[in-house]
């Protein structure tokens, strides 16, 4: 919280919003505040303007539950992905990340959670309805479990595989291991197991 004399006012405010945005303090939330009030025509208005376009466009898509302008969003709609290949994720940021990287072209499902008996998640919490009734269809050929290696993650994953169990459908799981770039006397002891039991042959 902005004190002494931003604690009021548009300023203080404004401060006070940005400091609520994850990975932002009070502190971060200063200067990104005064970078925006030292050139509000050229920063300020157009952010002020997409956040409010975003804010009445923006919506979850019905079928994979990732966010779009769109419903379905571009991605489910995107003809040159494989709409047989559905991965499954926990949250918009991990799909986003996925995507990033460049090398998936499937399309996915968006959990929007994990199973979690501390914070109160079961299975109806989880956005996997719309998944099932393409696998009833008989429209999915496979389908990739990305969830976080957590506890909840590997309980969720467990979760669906017996969930999922009954479909002819292939059920995969992203590999778990040494990072590119990573060195094996830095990395934890799970981690180090998780790339022991998924290696493969070299030749």
């Amino acid at each position: 919280m902005a004190g002494g004399v931003l604690a009021n006012g548009e300023i203080g405010r404004l401060i006070g919003l940005v400091s609520r945005l994850p990975g932002l303090g009070p502190r971060s939330a200063r200067r990104i505040v005064l970078a925006l009030l030292r050139d509000p025509k050229g920063r300020m208005v157009p952010l002020a303007r997409a956040m409010q376009e975003a804010a009445a466009s923006v919506r979850t898509c019905s079928r994979c539950g990732n966010l779009d302008g769109k419903d379905p969003c571009h991605i489910c709609m995107d003809p040159s992905r494989q709409q047989d290949v559905v991965c499954v994720v926990e949250s918009v940021a991990d799909l986003w990340a996925l995507e990033r990287a460049g090398s998936y072209h499937g399309v996915y499902m968006v959990l929007g959670g994990v199973l979690s008996a501390l914070s109160g998640v079961g299975p109806d919490d989880l956005n996997l309805r719309p998944l099932l009734t393409r696998l009833d269809e008989g429209s999915v050929r496979e389908v990739i479990l990305a969830l976080s290696a957590t506890v909840d993650g590997a309980t969720t994953m467990h979760w669906l595989q017996e969930r999922l169990g009954g479909y002819s459908v292939s059920i995969t799981r992203v590999a778990q291991g040494v990072p590119v770039g990573g060195a094996l006397e830095v990395l934890d002891d799970g981690t180090l197991a998780a790339a022991l039991s998924a290696r493969r042959p070299v030749v």
